[in-house]
């Protein structure tokens, strides 16, 4: 009996032996160099901290708050036309520039008429047109009109981070080997992203505008596929707590899961305080959701931001 049981611990040994020197052969491999791919860790994207504000000068911050200017790319069809309209009358008039962009044109509301059905494609056209139309605004958001976005805490996000530095910021999702930013949570380019990402368009065998897979990927897949070509790769945006700023999902259904999950901490356990992006929620919950961001105070309390993000010159936003 106790050689049966010493035979298992040398078995037991040798085994965890023999496991630990495949795990090394499997991460050494002789005379081959690791493509920037494998380099790359994912990355999760911060905002400055209140401490880091505070230690810059008023001058300082107020040049920050005017340089953080936002394109607002939002994809739109006529089938969605009230989300369309939500989106014009709500979150999208807090963009520097909010350009809509339509699979057709339509008499209802205004929007750059892209002549394309295929949903990959126009979102390249629509790209495209933005980066050859942006004039000096430097960063780029990229979102379906279901999605309800706080543009303030996307450019507090971005505040320190420069456009000229190749960012693509998200919800960052996992799918095989591939990782991506999630579209329904909403997409973030720096100038320069984009501006690689326009370039490799042009090439066919790297991003095909049509695709050549067997099965059709989603245009939030493709979209990294094309920029994985060009060095720029998914980044998770998170707040200092480590919480995600981009939500798919709607405000109702994420506290009723932290109720369930978090009952003694419901609002703690629910989203981050600067949260940028929500999804799933009708025209009306929108318009609700409008009027709690930007209108809603409790009488008493005074606000004293360090940074104030003004509307764009002319603007009627909230």
């Amino acid at each position: 009996m106790l050689s049966e049981g010493s035979s298992f611990m040398k078995g037991m040994a040798l085994g965890g032996i023999f496991c630990l020197v495949l795990a090394l052969l499997g991460s050494f491999t002789p005379g081959m160099q690791s493509s920037s791919e494998d380099h790359h860790h994912h990355h999760h994207i911060k905002a400055a901290s209140k401490d880091e504000l505070q230690s810059l000068s008023e001058h300082q911050m107020l040049e920050l708050s005017q340089k953080v200017r936002v394109y607002c790319v939002i994809m739109v069809q006529p089938k969605v036309l009230v989300y369309w309209a939500t989106a014009k009358e709500t979150w999208s008039k807090h963009c520097d520039q909010a350009v809509f962009y339509s699979s057709e044109s339509t008499k209802a509301l205004e929007a750059v008429d892209l002549h394309e059905k295929d949903d990959w494609a126009r979102l390249r056209k629509a790209l495209s047109h933005a980066y050859e139309n942006a004039g000096n605004l430097r960063w780029f958001f990229v979102a379906r009109p279901t999605t309800f976005a706080i543009i303030e805490n996307l450019k507090y996000l971005v505040l320190a981070k420069d456009p000229n530095e190749p960012f693509y910021i998200g919800h960052a999702m996992k799918s095989g080997e591939l990782e991506y930013v999630e579209y329904e949570s909403g997409i973030v380019l720096s100038y320069e992203a984009l501006k690689r990402l326009v370039n490799v368009f042009k090439d066919e065998e790297k991003c095909p505008e049509r695709g050549r897979a067997l099965w059709k990927l989603s245009e939030d897949k493709q979209l990294a596929v094309c920029l994985k070509y060009t060095g720029v790769f998914a980044e998770n945006g998170e707040d200092m707590h480590g919480k995600s700023l981009f939500n798919s999902r709607s405000v109702s259904s994420l506290i009723e899961e932290s109720m369930v999950k978090n009952p003694q901490n419901v609002v703690e356990g629910c989203c981050s305080d600067l949260a940028i992006t929500f999804n799933g929620m009708s025209p009306n919950q929108m318009q609700v959701m409008m009027f709690g961001v930007y209108r809603l105070r409790p009488y008493g309390h005074d606000f004293h931001d360090s940074l104030m993000f003004f509307p764009p010159e002319g603007s009627d936003n909230d």
